[in-house]
Parts: structure tokens; sequence; C-alpha cells
């Protein structure tokens, strides 16, 4: 609990954001860590059923495991990915998105 808490501090100078629509995604890099460790947020207030919500998590899941490895060999990050859409987009959307924001992080 103790790492979410730290990446959601808006005072910690650590935390940085990047916006791709329709993707959040707010990450801090942390010494010791080996692999990285990814939260998925998808708003309740924006999907209200429940299948909708799992379903933009799945997609958004399965974009970060095929393109984890733009990361996951450089950096040790805490990562979290919040939808920011209003609408479910196309599974070859969400992963563009995803990997232009890991792109970022590569850097």
């Amino acid at each position: 609990m103790k790492v979410i808490e730290s990446l959601f501090d808006r005072s910690n100078k650590q935390n940085k954001s990047v916006s791709v629509y329709p993707l959040l995604m707010i990450y801090q890099f942390e010494i010791g860590l080996r692999l990285p460790k990814t939260l998925f947020s998808i708003p309740k207030r924006k999907f209200k059923r429940a299948v909708d919500r799992n379903l933009l998590k799945r997609r958004l899941k399965d974009a970060y495991r095929l393109n984890k490895n733009l990361v996951e060999s450089h950096h040790a990050v805490n990562i979290a990915f919040i939808y920011t859409g209003k609408e479910i987009m196309e599974y070859q959307k969400l992963e563009e998105s995803m990997k232009r924001l890991l792109v970022i992080i590569k850097k």
C-alpha cells in the first residue's frame, strides 16, 4: 500500500506523469526494485458496468504484457495507468498509446 500512496502523492517530486490519449501514466523510479510494478485503473464514474471496466483492464494488461520489454531491462519503476477516455477504445489504439508511453520511460 505504501508504494501506491507514494505514487499518487502530489507533493512527491519524483513522480512524473504523461498523457497519451486515452491513457494517463504516472510513474516513479525506484532504487533496488528489479521488475516494474504496474497498476491499471478504469474509473467507475465513466464506466458503470463492471463488464466494461474488466474489458478495458484486460486490453490494457495485454498491451502492457506484449510491450513490457521496452521497460523491464532498463529501469526499476512503479507505473500507474489510468484510462481517461469516455468510450471503449479498440485494442490497436490502446496498444499504440501504451507503446508511446513505454518509450517515454525508456528515455
